[in-house]
């Protein structure tokens, strides 16, 4: 059915460039790659991480043993936060040139990875700053060696050429996107992520929803695009249940994980626009909201907002969350109402207000979607125009639930 809605006149590139060890078990490749850093002159490293995942889920076991081994020396930035900061980019670039590393490694979700990307640009270009970086004052050509070992099934930024900060200053929180910044080496190993938590699971599931129907629906989304955005849906449907259920089954996280890989790369073909553009200024002016649990509260009027657009696209990737649409535009209001029915049958009713915003923050939130750097971007590839009337209604409509 999503075949009606593509331009095979229009060129898209199709991209495909991180090399990822999957499956159980895959942390101990580590040592390979350890081994091949030390031969292209690689002897000390900065590992960027959060306070404890890191440990905890035995990734770092694994890690020390392999840089020892290879007598790669190395030092530990452990203080990045959800969410993570330009002040906090800027503390452990000066840790890494202090130390003379040549090369990243971070372990952890989202936030760690993003950070240690951006520390290998800025480990390059030594006298830039993150908030200049993030400002768009430059554009970057290289970064230092970076290895990403993933301990979250969602960001999917282990695959792909993104990275986000906040500047808190501003409540700017910008994307970027440089190829330089793919990971030259990337570990998606299930079984060091099933100590993740029951909302952790439900939300970094759900961000890599959000990843493919934005991916899919795009003003240059592809077929490939769409293609993985239906096995993305498909596989969470079926596991993210079944792994809210069962927190510790490797099998229910292998097959999340995959999918949020499969959600990386289609992004970082497709793109994104509305739901992300949105929830950036969400988690900008409360960064303690889980970047997961605020695309879930917009996804349903995001998907309200685009479906005359992209109707057969979404009927058909949506099916296995929201059966029965057969792809004409005046399904939209059903379609939000079926996608925000699933959200709460997994386990996230949550909206708006029930996070502490309100009406009265709408306008605030919808100048920091025109305002916040790169965002811009992402909103002039929406498939409907992204005028500020609509933004504000998306942000309305996602206070409270429809069928309230």
């Amino acid at each position: 059915m999503w075949e009606k809605d593509m331009n095979i006149d229009q060129i898209q590139e199709i991209r495909v460039k991180t090399n990822v060890y999957f499956g159980v078990g895959a942390i101990s490749k580590i040592e390979d790659i350890a081994k091949d850093l030390k031969s292209k002159g690689v002897d000390k490293v900065i590992v960027v991480s959060g306070k404890g995942a890191y440990k905890l889920t035995g990734a770092w076991d694994y890690v020390e043993k392999a840089l020892n081994s290879n007598n790669i020396g190395y030092v530990n930035y452990a203080k990045v936060t959800p969410n993570p900061t330009t002040a906090a980019i800027d503390e452990a670039v000066a840790m890494a040139k202090d130390f003379g590393a040549k090369a990243v490694i971070a372990i952890g979700g989202g936030s760690p990875i993003d950070t240690g990307k951006s520390v290998a640009i800025l480990m390059e270009y030594k006298d830039k700053t993150a908030a200049q970086l993030y400002e768009f004052e430059f554009t970057p050509e290289k970064a230092a060696p970076i290895v990403a070992i993933n301990l979250t099934h969602g960001t999917g930024t282990e695959v792909n050429r993104f990275a986000v900060a906040t500047n808190l200053e501003k409540n700017f929180k910008p994307a970027i996107a440089y190829d330089c910044i793919y990971p030259s080496y990337s570990i998606d190993d299930p079984s060091l992520m099933t100590k993740l938590s029951l909302n952790q699971t439900l939300y970094t599931s759900i961000d890599a929803v959000n990843h493919v129907v934005e991916a899919a629906t795009s003003k240059v989304a592809s077929p490939y695009a769409v293609t993985l955005a239906k096995e993305t849906i498909r596989l969470v449907a079926e596991y993210l249940p079944k792994a809210a259920a069962d927190l510790e089954n490797p099998e229910y996280r292998y097959y999340l994980l995959y999918a949020s890989l499969l959600g990386g790369v289609g992004f970082d073909n497709g793109l994104l626009h509305f739901t992300h553009a949105l929830e950036h200024p969400l988690s900008a002016v409360k960064p303690e909201l889980s970047h997961g649990l605020g695309l879930a509260m917009l996804l349903p009027a995001v998907i309200k907002a685009i479906y005359p657009a992209k109707a057969a696209t979404l009927a058909d990737i949506l099916e296995p969350i929201a059966p029965g649409l057969k792809g004409t535009p005046d399904e939209a209001q059903k379609a939000a109402e079926l996608v925000e029915n699933w959200l709460a049958g997994v386990g996230v009713p949550q909206k708006l207000t029930d996070d502490g915003f309100s009406e009265a923050d709408v306008d605030k939130l919808v100048n920091l979607s025109f305002t916040t750097p790169s965002l811009d971007g992402l909103l002039a590839i929406a498939p409907v125009e992204a005028t500020k009337d609509v933004v504000k209604q998306i942000y309305q409509e996602s206070l409270t639930p429809y069928n309230k």
